[in-house]
């Protein structure tokens, strides 16, 4: 049902707090010094119907971690300067590196928060793990670059060898 609808990528570590919110959420005119003076629409607005994919969301600060929960929960927020919630109706998606259980431990995620998003995991092992991968992603990525860059490259044996015995510390992005 969403896959026509917006799809909206917010990598969570990158952005700082006060930023991450006004960025999130909108705010309203004057609601800050330096705020646009018609306001500015939330990425959360934008997305309404589709999708929201917030990666690295065990860095999300325990004040954020609150808003989210709000979201999640309530399918509303309140844009910065305002006391009027909006609602949204989105889906979210959610990614991290991070230990979470080990986070919660330690009470650096909150645990709520952690089984609300928790609906549906997806383990996905490193690719020195899945060695079978490797064929099919240096196909895709030779094919792509020879159709962007109108070459006709191809991968020898020797090199597919070479990738298939290699132990990819940077995983697929290397």
């Amino acid at each position: 049902r969403r896959s026509h609808k917006p799809f909206i990528a917010i990598n969570c570590a990158a952005i700082p707090d006060g930023l991450f919110e006004s960025e999130l959420f909108g705010y309203m005119p004057g609601a800050f010094t330096g705020a646009n003076v018609k306001g500015k629409t939330g990425l959360l607005k934008d997305a309404d119907g589709g999708t929201i994919f917030l990666d690295e969301i065990g860095d999300l600060s325990p004040k954020m971690q609150v808003k989210i929960l709000d979201v999640l929960e309530n399918q509303r927020f309140i844009p910065v300067g305002s006391n009027k919630p909006e609602h949204v109706n989105i889906r979210i998606i959610a990614a991290t590196n991070q230990k979470l259980i080990q986070a919660i431990k330690e009470k650096k995620f909150r645990s709520d928060l952690y089984w609300r998003l928790n609906t549906a995991k997806i383990i996905l092992p490193p690719l020195r793990q899945r060695k079978d991968d490797i064929l099919l992603l240096v196909t895709h990525f030779l094919n792509d670059f020879n159709k962007r860059y109108n070459t006709k490259k191809i991968c020898s044996k020797a090199i597919l060898s070479y990738f298939i015995s290699y132990d990819w510390p940077g995983n697929v992005r290397q």
